[in-house]
């Protein structure tokens, strides 16, 4: 638990462990240190000179031999707050610096964002469509319908049709294999292709979702969160609902 604290601090596990070691042997040679510490003697030197530089241990010599002594730990409190001025004038640089850095990011374009979901999980998309399509002016979204994944789609959120009809969020399928009611608020075209991999898309208010079968047939999402996503496979969608 000491460690943990002391780390906390900007001690390493060797620094925390040479200065706990000081405290409880008092004056002490690098060499009895490091039995105690069950440290190697370099690594003793390195942290009693990291521990010396913050004003927590003092060396003095008696005999010509070299002791190390720790100071009293009230002076952890003046580490703590040199770490905090420097934190703090930190914090004043980046305020300074942050328009530029803001400008890098900026023209480095927007980022795709992907969420994965397991099997457990997967109903969150679902309840993320209607949470993102009751928001939007829009309140519609689009769907590729694979007809091997609807069996297992709405385990978790069975209520999942009702809810959006209550929401009055509408909904366009594209649906490859036979089958799939029409509930309210919705319509469907089918597609004449044969999936090799069955997948149910999502295209949704800034985001696109993939939900498919892994090897041992459960299911697993993905969630891209992008506008230029988006917009892309919107357009697709539309320009194939249009011709179909």
């Amino acid at each position: 638990m000491h460690i943990e604290i002391l780390k906390k601090l900007g001690f390493s596990d060797k620094d925390a462990q040479a200065y706990l070691g000081l405290l409880v042997l008092g004056p002490s040679s690098v060499r009895n240190l490091a039995k105690r510490t069950e440290m190697n003697r370099g690594s003793i030197y390195e942290s009693l000179r990291w521990l010396r530089e913050q004003g927590l241990v003092n060396l003095y010599e008696k005999d010509t031999k070299q002791f190390f002594v720790a100071e009293d730990p009230e002076k952890l409190h003046e580490l703590v707050t040199r770490r905090a001025e420097v934190l703090k004038d930190a914090d004043k640089k980046i305020s300074a610096i942050l328009p530029e850095l803001k400008s890098l990011y900026d023209k480095g374009g927007e980022r795709p964002v992907a969420r994965y979901f397991e099997k457990d999980d997967v109903h969150k998309i679902l309840e993320d469509v209607l949470e993102r399509c009751d928001e939007s002016i829009e309140k519609e979204y689009r769907v590729y319908s694979d007809a091997r994944i609807r069996e297992y789609l709405y385990t978790g959120f069975e209520s999942f049709s009702d809810a959006r009809i209550a929401k009055g969020v509408k909904v366009k399928v594209m649906a490859i294999g036979e089958g799939g009611e029409l509930r309210g608020l919705d319509e469907r075209k089918w597609l004449k292709i044969k999936n090799v991999t069955p997948t149910y898309t999502l295209i949704y208010s800034g985001r696109v979702a993939f939900i498919s079968l892994d090897a041992k047939q459960e299911l697993v999402g993905v969630v891209i969160d992008n506008e230029g996503v988006y917009q892309t496979q919107k357009q697709i969608f539309e320009e194939l609902w249009n011709n179909s």
